[in-house]
């Protein structure tokens, strides 16, 4: 898992400068023969707002009183299908380089389903056949700095400094028992992000960070990767609608709770400026 959470990092990253470089040296040549400047760069604070619908993957596992957890599969144990989440995103630009970036994504599943084998959570057995109610609240803010340090008329490419801010909050209830578990985990992010402009109008814009903690404590591990393409179409400087995909790939360890989830799939939205 971590092997290839490190190549689809390396893999971002390599995708956001082989689609910044070679443009931005055609934008340069272009602008010295007419304006190329983009539309939609001339901002210093930008709201957008999007929904995404993820696929989800992953399991989580809780132990308590020295019994080990069941490893419980989201979707195969839990019943947990496609929902559609909100997305939050705000960017203040004091200097045409320089941006301040806030995210805030909350993901919240729920289920009912009745057990196809025996799981133990929170040290508690939830035997077969028994109904179960279910839910899953993943929580993500991402506080960030970007500096980019090549800017042209038709694109840049930056790097990213992060604070992440992780909270997990899962849950089983029957008629046995209800047990609750819960994780939060702040840490930092590292990145890089580029952006093009085919035509003035319309922008690609791939970026890619992550993270993963040295292993200076076995009760404490993680390993996360965070992949954003997405294209925005400026109806003028001020307005854009867009889409992409987003990959969120978590591996936690939190004292007693772990979670191996994955999140991606298509996401639209809009972004206002001024």
């Amino acid at each position: 898992m971590q092997s290839l959470h490190v190549k689809l990092f390396v893999g971002g990253a390599g995708l956001a400068v082989a689609l910044a470089v070679p443009t931005m040296a055609l934008a340069q040549q272009a602008g010295s023969l007419s304006s190329t400047r983009a539309i939609g760069e001339e901002y210093r604070i930008e709201l957008s707002g999007g929904l995404w619908d993820p696929t989800v993957f992953g399991v989580i596992a809780s132990e308590q009183f020295g019994i080990a957890g069941t490893e419980i599969n989201l979707v195969d144990d839990l019943g947990f299908g496609k929902i559609r989440f909100r997305d939050g995103r705000l960017v203040l630009r004091p200097g045409k380089k320089h941006k301040f970036r806030v995210q805030y994504t909350p993901i919240s599943y729920s289920a009912d389903a009745t057990l196809a084998r025996d799981l133990v959570f929170n040290g508690i057995l939830f035997p077969v056949e028994v109904p179960i109610q279910s839910t899953l609240d993943w929580k993500v803010w991402r506080f960030g700095y970007e500096f980019d340090f090549i800017y042209t008329d038709r694109g840049f490419l930056g790097i990213l400094i992060e604070g992440r801010y992780t909270e997990m909050n899962a849950s089983l209830k029957s008629a046995l028992g209800d047990e609750f578990s819960s994780a939060k985990l702040p840490l930092p992010s590292f990145g890089l992000v580029a952006r093009v402009y085919p035509i003035r109008n319309l922008s690609i814009t791939a970026e890619a960070s992550g993270f993963k903690l040295p292993n200076f404590d076995e009760r404490y591990a993680a390993n996360y990767l965070d992949v954003d393409v997405y294209g925005t179409f400026n109806v003028t400087h001020h307005l854009g609608v867009q889409a992409g995909w987003r990959r969120i790939t978590t591996d936690l360890k939190f004292e007693n709770d772990t979670g191996d989830l994955k999140f991606d799939g298509l996401w639209f939205g809009g972004a206002v400026r001024f």
